[in-house]
């Protein structure tokens, strides 16, 4: 008989547990509280609480290509980075292909979570929801938590001297949804992270004035990377993420100093991280630097204390007349439908061991899917994190002692705070690559490069130097797509599709780069034979 799976939320987290449940033979029945997908990436307009919210203008800051799941690749003519209307749109198609609409239970909140009377032996849970006012209960041979990290709003107004004295209107980013309303003033946002920045950059088309307030600074990136392509194709390889596992680390920090730096000098900007030598994830934003460059935003330190209509900087600046600030101060998480003795957050941090299992129940029937934070895409990170939880609930992958998940925990966070620093945004940080891999190896999807050397060379080089993308993990192990390796190799028709919207006329595939470098080349041999002949 098939095990009986509670998945909580029907967000990017659930739909891919409920397939990966599907594939495993597994029986799914998910819970989500509202009347539809997509959780966090569908756009309303007014905030419900309980419910992830975003803003009307929110785009993907990871690419199509490196976003989309292992054996689903996004359509090619969708743009590299989505529009959340237009992903939502991708995970409606992913949703019908693989028929996953008829496990959701819609409109329907669980209200709790507790372990069976029998739970040493049989690791059942028994699952509390309430749909139009009726409470109903049912037993569950295991549960995935996929509600989520983006619900509860970060507020610390403690930090702000005199925010009850401000006469303006302050709300934090997770109530903005447009600039509608906000023309002629004068707006002040504090925190600068992916959230912040682009809302300071939209409000400035609007407003009088707008002033970002960032504590530590930051690393900001442009989505175009070399020759055009996304950021993350580039960033994102097994050859880079080896150089930076094997590089000493001082030279690591300063490699990613400059290609930070070469888009423009964060110093000059105001910019520059505190602590540039850590790994804190950049922001990703294309128009930032140049509303700098425009005056539309000015760049102000940690805000000291709030006056009526002013707010006064730690730097010893004042600026006037402010109307508006918006907290775009981050989320806090918890999971009030589980008591804490199961999964507590504190200080913004949960005890799982590699992110997912609390390390000492009994039985391991009980996981948490996408509470993390990689420098990557989340929606492969997600895939592969519901792939094994699957196999460990069938039996057919198992978890070390607690004494050693414990363990590892610790060095995890260790590692984690030496690569990232101690700020309560960065908790759930984790290398993207490196993740991935480790995540894979437990349920042996890794590709082994020794041995596709030898059988596929072709593929072992573009796995090694080119995307590290989900595509990679369907080649072998379980679950193996056998449109994998075509996936791989037609990516970059993928990427380009959207862009060649205009029609250019044949011209030589011969790149004018290399023609002047062979140019060059020839100019200074010539310069070297003339000046034998004069000497």
């Amino acid at each position: 008989m098939a095990k009986k799976v509670a998945v909580i939320g029907a967000g990017v987290s659930g739909l891919i547990s409920l397939k990966c449940c599907v594939d495993e033979g597994l029986e799914p029945t998910c819970f989500e509280r509202t009347e539809d997908i997509g959780g966090v990436w569908r756009f309303k307009e007014n905030v419900e609480d309980g419910r992830a919210s975003i803003y009307q203008s929110v785009i993907t800051n990871t690419s199509k290509e490196m976003s989309c799941f292992s054996d689903f690749p996004m359509p090619e003519d969708f743009p590299n980075f989505l529009h959340n209307s237009k992903l939502l749109e991708y995970f409606r198609m992913f949703a019908k292909k693989f028929d996953l609409l008829k496990y959701i239970q819609f409109q329907t909140t669980v209200l709790s979570v507790r372990k069976c009377p029998d739970f040493s032996s049989s690791g059942q849970w028994k699952v509390v929801t309430q749909s139009n006012g009726k409470e109903q209960s049912a037993v569950f041979d295991a549960v995935m938590v996929c509600s989520g990290h983006h619900i509860l709003p970060h507020i610390p107004l403690k930090s702000f001297p005199g925010i009850e004295r401000f006469k303006g209107q302050y709300f934090h980013s997770r109530q903005y949804k447009h600039p509608d309303g906000f023309e002629g003033n004068r707006i002040l946002v504090i925190g600068m992270g992916n959230s912040g920045s682009d809302i300071a950059v939209e409000l400035s088309k609007k407003a009088a004035q707008v002033f970002i307030s960032t504590r530590h600074g930051t690393w900001v990136m442009s989505r175009i990377s070399e020759d055009g392509y996304p950021w993350d194709s580039v960033f994102h390889t097994r050859f880079r993420s080896m150089l930076r596992n094997v590089l000493p680390r001082t030279i690591v920090k300063w490699m990613i100093e400059q290609q930070m730096n070469r888009w423009f000098n964060h110093e000059n900007y105001g910019l520059e991280p505190q602590n540039k030598y850590v790994m804190k994830e950049p922001v990703l934003n294309d128009d930032l630097p140049s509303r700098l460059l425009y005056g539309a935003i000015k760049v102000k330190s940690t805000v000291k204390e709030l006056t009526e209509t002013s707010a006064i900087f730690e730097d010893g600046t004042v600026e006037e007349n402010i109307d508006v600030i918006v907290f775009a101060t981050g989320y806090t998480f918890s999971f009030p439908f589980l008591e804490d003795s199961l999964v507590k957050a504190e200080n913004n941090m949960v005890s799982l061991y590699k992110y997912i299992f609390p390390p000492h129940l009994e039985k391991s029937t009980l996981a948490c899917i996408g509470l993390i934070q990689p420098l990557g895409s989340i929606f492969p990170t997600a895939e592969l994190q519901a792939r094994w939880v699957t196999r460990v609930f069938k039996g057919l992958c198992s978890l070390p002692s607690e004494r050693t998940m414990v363990m590892d925990m610790i060095k995890r966070n260790e590692k984690r705070i030496d690569l990232f620093g101690k700020s309560q945004s960065q908790t759930l940080q984790t290398n993207y690559v490196d993740y991935l891999d480790e995540l894979a190896s437990e349920i042996g999807a890794k590709p082994d490069f020794c041995s596709l050397l030898f059988k596929d060379p072709k593929l072992a080089v573009r796995l090694y130097f080119g995307p590290c993308n989900s595509y990679q993990y369907r080649l072998v192990g379980p679950g193996q797509w056998e449109g994998a390796r075509s996936a791989i190799f037609t990516q970059k028709q993928r990427i380009l599709k959207p862009l060649k919207t205009r029609s250019l006329k044949n011209s030589s595939n011969f790149p004018a780069s290399i023609l002047l470098k062979i140019l060059g080349l020839l100019a200074v041999v010539v310069a070297f034979f003339c000046q034998l002949h004069w000497s």
